[in-house]
């Protein structure tokens, strides 16, 4: 994996100038790129937005020699969580399962890079950034709803098929949509899985090779033009190797 550079640096906003450049960023992906859209995205100055920003803690990646924010990812505690009342993503998924489970929880959502620093080391910086943030806060469970583009579950059966039959959380762990789409669409012994792997974003592919899980049954989001799935990285699962991973630490 590659080495931090100083191309890069990874903080948390604390200014409302810095909520407004995560959510300029997050309009270029979410809104202009991919089609969403919501009650409190604002067209007119180009920010995605919503109404548990305020709660969020905004984790920005910077290019250094530009001072362009080029990354994002939302953190949301339960402490916080406690204080809106609800997670994000319990609009989508029932999260009783890890609400339960007495752990300690952090929601990780709006996760995007700037199209031009894709395919990069940017997103190893946001995950080096994320790794301090989850040791400092005594993190033990991760999750959030990441999404596949476009709305039609059929073009999406392979990956959808993969995920469930291959990656889904065990029962402990097993959040439920609660607008319930199947994703076992193709029974695993005709499932081609190399090409349902390639169909399957590089995020989410991410967290797969972390260790990570998907909760049972997708949630096709009509306004974002996204069909979604939960992600849950329980980081005491995680072996050596994929803590090294997720740390944006080499092997040498």
């Amino acid at each position: 994996m590659p080495e931090p550079s100083s191309e890069f640096s990874v903080r948390l906003a604390e200014t409302d100038e810095d909520l407004r450049a995560a959510q300029a960023l997050r309009y270029k992906v979410f809104v202009s790129e991919l089609g969403g859209d919501g009650d409190l995205v604002d067209h007119e100055a180009g920010l995605e937005r919503d109404r548990f920003d305020p709660y969020f803690d905004h984790m920005l990646l910077t290019d250094t020699q530009t001072g362009e924010v080029v990354g994002v990812y939302r953190l949301l505690t339960d402490e916080r969580a406690s204080e809106i009342g609800e997670f994000y993503s319990e609009a989508e998924y029932d999260l009783a399962p890890l609400k339960s489970s007495g752990r300690k929880l952090l929601e990780l959502g709006r996760s995007c890079l700037h199209r031009d620093y894709r395919g990069g080391a940017g997103m190893y910086h946001l995950w080096n950034g994320l790794a301090q943030y989850v040791t400092e806060r005594q993190i033990e469970v991760l999750f959030g709803v990441a999404s596949f583009p476009g709305t039609d579950v059929a073009a999406l059966a392979a990956p959808l098929s993969l995920l469930h039959d291959r990656h889904l959380a065990p029962k402990e762990l097993r959040v439920r949509s609660r607008r319930y789409q199947p994703m076992d669409l193709i029974e695993p012994g005709i499932l081609d899985r190399r090409k349902a792997m390639v169909e399957v974003p590089a995020l989410i592919k991410a967290y797969l090779r972390l260790g990570g899980f998907v909760g049972d049954g997708a949630y096709v989001d009509h306004s974002f033009n996204t069909t979604d799935v939960c992600l849950i990285l329980d980081t005491e699962r995680m072996n050596a190797r994929q803590r090294k991973i997720y740390s944006g630490r080499s092997d040498g």
